[in-house]
Formats: structure tokens, C-alpha cells, sequence
């Protein structure tokens, strides 16, 4: 398989999948106002990383993610590459975040609902490998993924950076060609594809440390040192409470300069 026959592929899917579109969008907050259908994902940017790239080990760092941590073979034996992508949110969810003092009502749509699109764009791609004659896993749909004490044992972010998809902000979001306001995932494959060149050697290469996303963020999480995991956490689950089961601030990833590109004096030529 090509990378552009995947990326044909994948972007028909996301323009056709009805779960790509919200047809009934209501106001969590009282009284409820209802709004017009909202399109949920723009068109992915898809990266693909080898299965035996040395930085997986390095992830079992407990300085990184930790010794749980699992590498593209430990999930499926004989991995080859790792289909890494990233599903950018639409302009309509990005200016609402941008401009409610709250979470927006939109972008709390486009985290739950937008996940359930994630979930099947992820099982669309396995069935894709799959019908090419190879074998597919998603770490995130399979019965061995878990969660201890804020480490997950597969990580979609790093997944992403050793695609080449992206570096890591202040906050640990990831600033993508198409910035950080988005969802990501991943499937192996046992088929060796073409590469995709990382155009940077450092992790926080392409943030900028202008502190806009400290600024954002309401519970103060983020300082210039990164970003305090456990308080952010409390912060969503105060979030749930209110809106359960949506939940999704993510104040840090709009109205900052890498809401939906890198910044402008870090972006190079090829």
C-alpha cells in the first residue's frame, strides 16, 4: 500500500461519514438553544512511522511515558509501520472555544462525538489493511490498552511525533502543518510503507514559548515548564460533573498562535 492511496482513502471517508457530522447540536447549558448541523473534522494530515524506529524504546522512560509503555511489535507481532494521522477540528469548533469564556458547547460535541468518528476512522483503516491482505491493530480499540496514574501503556501523541507529524507545545499538545486543535490516532501493520521524514530532532521544536497557552488555561495548569497533568485532570473531571458524559476544555489549544498552523517564524522550507 502507498501513503496516497490511504490518504485517498481516508480523506473520502472523513467527507462522507455521517458520524463526521452532528445533525442535532444543543446547548449544554440552560436553557438549551439548538443549532444548526456542525461538520466535525476537516481533512487529515497522515504520517507513517517505522515499527523498529529507536524511539519507542525510549518512551519507557519513566521521564517520558514509563516501562508500561508498549512498542508497535509488543502489540503486534511482526509490525512493520505505524499509520499515524491527525484529525484537525473544523473552523466553527475552534472559533467557538476561542471565544466562550466556558468550554463551547460545540467544542464539547467535537470531543465526545468527535472520538466516536475517531473510533471508526480507526477500524475503517484496520479494515483497509486488512482487505490488502495484511494484519491491523489499534492499540486504543484493543482489550490490552489501559491507563495507570495518567500513563497510558500506547501513546497517540508520540505515535504522531514519530510520524512526523509534529513536535510537542508547553501544554503537550501536539502542533501539527495544521496545528494542535484536533484529535489524533494510530494503527499497526504488518506491511513495511514509505516513510514520512521527520523535519525536526527535538521534541518542543516547534513551540515557540510564548506563554499564550498558560494564559488560557483556567485551572492554571500550564507554566513555563510544561504542563501539571494532575491538575488539568481535576480540572476536565469538574468538567464532566457539569456536562457529563462530554467533557474537553482544551482552552490551551485556541486562541493561541498554534491553534491551526505552526508558527510562522518555525515553519521551514523544504
Amino acid at each position: 500500500m502507498l501513503l496516497s492511496s490511504i490518504q485517498e482513502k481516508v480523506n473520502e471517508f472523513v467527507l462522507k461519514s455521517p458520524l463526521n457530522i452532528i445533525e442535532h447540536l444543543e446547548s449544554l447549558s440552560s436553557p438549551p438553544i439548538s443549532y444548526a448541523p456542525m461538520r466535525i473534522y476537516e481533512l487529515p494530515l497522515i504520517g507513517i512511522a517505522s515499527a523498529d524506529d529507536s524511539l519507542w524504546d525510549t518512551f519507557k522512560n519513566i521521564n517520558i511515558i514509563g516501562p508500561a509503555h508498549k512498542s508497535p511489535g509488543e502489540w503486534l507481532p511482526g509490525a512493520k509501520s505505524v499509520i499515524s494521522y491527525f484529525l484537525p477540528y473544523t473552523e466553527r469548533i475552534r472559533k467557538a472555544n476561542r471565544i466562550e469564556k466556558i468550554t463551547a458547547t460545540e467544542w464539547l460535541y467535537g470531543r465526545w462525538e468527535g472520538e466516536m468518528f475517531n473510533q471508526a476512522l480507526r477500524q475503517f483503516i484496520i479494515k483497509l489493511v486488512e482487505k490488502n491482505g495484511n494484519n491491523a491493530l489499534a492499540p486504543v480499540l484493543d482489550k490490552r490498552f489501559a491507563v495507570d496514574n495518567l500513563r497510558a501503556n500506547w501513546s497517540e501523541r508520540h505515535a504522531a511525533f514519530v510520524a512526523g507529524l509534529g513536535t510537542f507545545s508547553l501544554s503537550r499538545s501536539m502542533i501539527t502543518l495544521k496545528g494542535t486543535a484536533g484529535r489524533f490516532g494510530s494503527v499497526i501493520i504488518d506491511s513495511p510503507l514509505d516513510l514520512t521524514r521527520r523535519a525536526y530532532t527535538q521534541y518542543d521544536e516547534y513551540c515557540i514559548k510564548c506563554m499564550a497557552c498558560a494564559r488560557r488555561c483556567p485551572p492554571q495548569a500550564i507554566n513555563n515548564k510544561g504542563k501539571d497533568n494532575e491538575c488539568c485532570r481535576m480540572h476536565l473531571y469538574k468538567e464532566k460533573e457539569i456536562y457529563n458524559p462530554r467533557y474537553g476544555c482544551a482552552k490551551c489549544q485556541t486562541k493561541v498562535p498554534c491553534e491551526d498552523k505552526i508558527p510562522v517564524n518555525l515553519v521551514k522550507s523544504n
